[in-house]
């Protein structure tokens, strides 16, 4: 968060984006409202009636409100995150975040140009090669929606999951060999490979980090086809 200014007319106006010390002038007209009523007037909820030096935006309030109800998020940590969000550039100098890019590479890693410096830096070096371990659950079955016109998604899965289309079509175009046991007493290979109209899904599988466990963006897939290993 910025350093508090010292100035008298100084308002710290917390907002959905951040935290953020603004210069405060009020009407002095005659006959002109108390500087809390203006500031309420103005879409502001002051943190005091008299010399208010704190205010909070009807939006955030209400944005706060849902993250509560929604998300049990406590006051404390709702305001937390408002400073870690709270940027000392110019609103428009920080650019929006595009579909995706809100998730990173493990920050752990050492990355030219993230946390270590691009030049001078010899790439061929064991340290600076990124190792990554592939795993699967199939017990991460996600079932077809019963009304999809009402369904609400948190999110876009863009983040980690891999492009749904591409993937799709490569579906499409496989093979799907299902296994057959000959063991008439133990059925667990055909009941694991039966018909599965019901699921959307039948698993899920990723790439993470293989030095500190982070997952990698965009390496993520959903498993069509019951326990069978797909190469994508």
């Amino acid at each position: 968060m910025q350093d508090s200014p010292v100035q008298q007319c100084c308002l710290v106006v917390v907002h959905t984006n951040g935290i953020h010390y603004c210069n405060a002038k009020y009407c002095t007209c005659v006959g002109a409202e108390d500087s809390h009523l203006q500031l309420t007037m103005a879409g502001l909820l002051p943190s005091l009636t008299k010399q208010p030096r704190t205010a909070f935006t009807f939006h955030v309030l209400d944005d706060f409100i849902r993250d509560n109800v929604e998300c049990g998020t406590s006051a404390m940590n709702y305001y937390s995150k408002l400073q870690r969000i709270t940027s000392n550039g110019f609103p428009h100098l920080v650019p929006d975040a595009g579909p995706g890019e809100l998730v990173l590479f493990c920050l752990a890693c050492l990355q030219p140009g993230v946390n270590i410096p691009k030049e001078g830096i010899d790439l061929s070096q064991w340290t600076f090669a990124r190792t990554l371990v592939m795993d699967g659950n199939f017990k991460a079955e996600h079932m077809h929606p019963t009304d999809p016109n009402n369904e609400v998604w948190l999110m876009d899965g863009k983040g980690f999951m891999v492009e749904s289309m591409p993937y799709k079509e490569y579906l499409k175009g496989s093979t799907n060999v299902v296994e057959r046991s000959d063991c008439s007493n133990h059925c667990a290979v055909n009941h694991a490979n039966a018909n599965r109209n019901q699921l959307a899904s039948t698993g899920i599988s990723g790439c993470a980090c293989a030095r500190h466990g982070c997952f990698v963006p965009h390496a993520m897939v959903d498993f069509q086809k019951g326990e069978q290993y797909e190469t994508w």
